[in-house]
């Protein structure tokens, strides 16, 4: 027979204390439901009594609403109150110092839920839950758990606690006509499964819905033995967050003696996870008591005078007393550490249970089966959370792992989660009524209302969408002026339209209040500007080459013939002589190789080899000198006074914009332009006479504006203006949708599909076919000047190869130069030029000096007779010698 709970505690810890009860016990049945205030009163009557007794903690309740109000009672009268149900977040530390949880807080389900959401990339949710404090603070933490993953609840539905079927079909007849399709469910046991069957009723656990039920859920499922067959097909599809608790064998040997007492009493033996925890619960406060009074404390309790104040209330307060040392007791309890059956149980900085996880499991045909892992340390894992805690934390998402789910519908495919309402409203689509370049966008009178290449590319890319989308097309604008697109994007933000169909422009500050799609045309400000021919110089032939070029290469010009000079010197009779003569020689060596005319030959294997390497240069050089030139004599040479951005705005010249382009604003707001500089234009005809007349004749020095719409301005005017500078913003256009519309993240897949298919550039040519192709900028000189930047990789080349040559050289004139000096002393005079070098050393080394420069302006021929005969000489000698007696 196993002893009750309060035994095992009097056995353990009270021998000492039978006569005195310092712990009280409190609690509600899990399925009573607070419908009228005086079910509260009657709820409350039991605690209340409770604490006119002497006691030193409380355990419950398993209500948040009660554990509210019990947590103002138990700070007052420094009881600690632990409780392993009450998951409210809002039950804080900060708020009831005494109050301590013992199960985990919503706060950490919450984040999981959104976790979940975000894995796979839902933007929106429907929150269905229970209108108290339990369920109010876990959707509002959601909330926010949502919003740091750039999600949202798009709708709140709140029913009130015992609710009929009639209200909740309702309500869900209300949840359906809404575009999310994910729907969270934060309710009590009692209603949860109520919910479920008219969903189901109504055809909304089909494919395409996604439920998440938190943690009531499975605490139902697993309270009882059996669940019925019916319950289980309502639930097909729901995915379910249970707090995870790991096994161990503490955790089965408990299985075991409950199962083995209930069947004794009654048959079945099941229980939820907060049965574990309330078990954990009562042990945590043995063993706080046990440390309480090892370290020598002990319990007294006083009145509090303010208790003693009931103006004229029939509750006796003064009856209840204050426990002196229960500060002391919840640090005690605070400080625990050990395992039990939940896992390790031990508290934060905050009072929460460190290593928060959830099971997530999905209920299907075989019934709720574990997909997955969720804890704040890793995300989601398809191991169990304690094998990474001795690891660094991760939860980057591709770390992120969760089994196949089978959703509502028996599909393995994730649902998109997003529909369109249900409410027979189509897709409110605002269009700008153009007067200027309306082969874009522009309203006509066709089916649509609409036509221009915007809306095709809109069409086609609506087609390629895997669900119908119904719309309706409506023209924004008096149809006098272009609408201003500001106005139009606001117009979007403000929900009066669900898009914006057209040549939008994608900027920073209209990113701000919509979502754009993927851009389907590239766009930049330009300059346009009137231009006039260009003049030849006469110094065109200079143009090829920039300073820079001409003086390097002028430089490696004297440099080779400088070179061959020193290398055939000693060879080649040509590059001998008087000085003058030698001069000269290298000079006309030098320039002559740019035509390939030296009449001066190569003997020596060095020279050659550089000249080899040098006209392969000059070959390179005078091609590109060559095309240079052609190109700048051939090609018309444009000129004008605007020559880009920084000289319009320096001139103080009016300038012209589209009318409602943002070009407007871009001057005035990011380049400071004054606005009474700026004038707007109607049409292409008011650019082209302003452009005309110029800023004398009241019109304007240059216009500033999309390159899309310049490139038909100037096939229009038959190339008589042109663009100058360069393209000094980069964006594009796009489809601006609603902040989150899920809409627009598809949408983006099907231009880029239209552009890999090719068919972005068969609507642009059916639409923005030009007259005339106009080179766009003007064509400036310089950019067919070359400089030194194209051709260092081969004056590197001649440099190293010259170093090279002149190394080797000087290696062989210094080599002959020993030589002859030791063939021409001998023993005797060494030794006399030996002492006497000590006493001139600095002659000798002119001598020396003098000597290297003789053998330089030798012939090699001459050196090499000289060795020679100097050779045979000492050979004699030694001969001679040794003939001698």
């Amino acid at each position: 027979m196993i002893p009750s709970l309060e035994e095992q505690l009097s056995l353990r810890l009270w021998r000492p204390l039978k006569t005195l009860m310092l712990i009280r016990v409190f609690s509600e049945e899990p399925s009573s439901i607070l419908s009228s205030m005086t079910q509260i009163v009657v709820v409350l009557l039991a605690p209340w009594e409770v604490m006119e007794n002497k006691v030193i903690a409380a355990i419950g309740p398993q209500s948040s609403g009660i554990g509210h109000i019990i947590s103002h009672v138990a700070d007052e009268l420094h009881v600690p109150l632990l409780s392993f149900a009450a998951t409210d977040p809002t039950l804080s530390s900060l708020q009831f110092p005494y109050f301590l949880r013992t199960t985990q807080s919503d706060y950490f389900q919450m984040n999981a839920i959104a976790d979940f959401v975000s894995y796979w990339r839902w933007r929106e949710v429907v929150a269905i839950f229970v209108d108290d404090e339990y369920g109010r603070n876990g959707i509002s933490v959601l909330g926010d758990a949502l919003a740091k993953k750039r999600a949202k609840i798009s709708y709140k539905a709140a029913f009130t606690p015992g609710v009929d079927i009639s209200s909740i079909k309702d309500l869900l007849a209300s949840v359906n006509l809404m575009e999310s399709r994910i729907f969270v469910v934060h309710v009590n046991p009692d209603s949860g499964l109520k919910i479920f069957s008219v969903a189901k009723s109504l055809g909304m656990v089909g494919s395409g819905y996604v439920w998440i039920a938190t943690d009531w859920l499975l605490t139902a499922l697993d309270s009882v033995e059996t669940v019925d067959p019916k319950t289980m097909d309502l639930l097909q599809g729901v995915v379910a967050f249970r707090h995870y608790t790991p096994e161990s064998n503490q955790k089965r040997r408990f299985k075991e003696r409950w199962k083995s007492l209930k069947s004794k009493e009654s048959p079945g033996g099941v229980f939820n996870s907060y049965a574990m925890y309330a078990y954990d619960t009562v042990w945590l406060v043995a063993r706080a008591l046990e440390v309480f009074f090892s370290e020598g404390n002990t319990v007294t309790f006083s009145n509090d005078p303010n208790l003693g104040k009931t103006n004229g209330s029939n509750i006796k307060l003064s009856a209840l007393n204050v426990f002196n040392e229960g500060e002391r007791f919840l640090q005690v309890i605070h400080d625990m550490n050990y395992t039990g059956l939940t896992g390790q149980i031990e508290y934060d900085s905050e009072k929460n249970r460190r290593n928060p996880a959830y099971d997530i499991l999905n209920i299907n045909s075989r019934g709720p089966q574990r997909v997955g892992y969720w804890s704040n340390h890793t995300g989601f894992s398809v191991e169990p959370p304690e094998t990474f805690y001795s690891k660094p934390p991760n939860t980057y998402a591709e770390h992120q792992r969760l089994k196949e789910i089978t959703w509502p519908g028996e599909v393995t495919k994730p649902p998109r989660g997003w529909v369109f309402p249900d409410n027979g409203e189509p897709l409110k689509i605002g269009v700008p009524d153009r007067v200027s370049y309306k082969n874009y966008v522009s309203k006509d009178n066709n089916s649509l209302g609409v036509k221009g290449y915007c809306i095709d590319i809109f069409e086609a890319a609506i087609q390629l969408l895997p669900y119908p989308v119904p719309r309706t097309y409506i023209v924004y604008g008096d149809g006098k002026r272009n609408p201003s697109y500001d106005n139009l994007i606001s117009e979007v933000a403000a929900n009066n339209f669900d898009v914006a169909v057209g040549d939008v422009t994608i900027v920073t500050n209209r990113t701000k209040f919509v979502d754009f799609t993927q851009p389907f045309m590239e766009s930049g400000l330009v300059v346009v500007a009137p231009v006039k021919g260009a003049k030849s110089s006469p110094w065109s032939f200079l143009k090829p080459f920039t300073v820079e070029m001409w003086a390097v290469t002028g430089a490696f010009f004297l440099f080779v013939g400088a070179i061959i000079w020193i290398l055939e010197h000693r060879f080649n009779e040509e590059f001998r002589g008087p000085p003058r003569r030698q001069i000269i020689t290298v000079f006309w060596f030098s320039f002559s190789t740019m035509f390939f005319s030296h009449r001066e030959n190569t003997v020596s294997t060095l020279g050659r080899f550089v000249l080899l390497i040098w006209l392969f240069v000059v070959l390179i050089i005078n091609s590109s000198y060559t095309a240079s030139l052609t190109s700048i004599l051939t090609v018309q040479q444009l000129t004008s006074r605007i020559e880009g951005m920084d000289s319009l705005i320096a001139s103080n010249e009016p300038i012209g914009v589209q009318d409602g382009a943002f070009a407007y604003k871009y001057l005035v707001n990011e380049l400071n332009v004054p606005p009474s500089r700026i004038i707007s234009l109607k049409d292409e005809e008011e650019y082209l006479s302003s452009l005309q007349l110029g800023p004398r004749g009241g019109g304007v020095a240059a216009i500033v504006d999309e390159l899309p719409y310049i490139k038909t301005l100037l096939s229009n005017s038959n190339c008589k203006f042109r663009t100058v500078g360069p393209e000094f913003t980069r964006t594009g256009w796009g489809f601006a949708f609603q902040r989150d519309s899920p809409l627009a993240v598809d949408m983006s897949t099907a231009i880029l599909q239209l552009s890999e298919e090719g068919k972005l550039d068969k609507i642009r040519k059916k639409w923005l076919t030009y007259n005339h192709e106009c080179t766009m900028q003007i064509a400036d000189t310089e950019n067919y000047q070359i400089s030194v930047q194209s051709f260092w990789g081969l004056f590197l080349i001649c440099g190293i190869v010259w170093f090279i040559a002149l190394t080797l050289f000087c290696w062989k004139v210094f080599w002959q130069c020993q030589r002859l000096r030791t063939e021409e002393e001998g023993d005797e005079v060494r030794a006399s030029e030996e002492a006497s070098s000590s006493r001139s050393g600095r002659s000798l080394r002119a001598a020396s000096f003098k000597d290297l420069i003789k053998v330089v302006d030798k012939r090699d021929a001459e050196i090499k007779e000289m060795l020679k005969q100097k050779s045979s000489k000492k050979l004699k000698a030694s001969q001679s010698s040794a003939e001698t007696p």
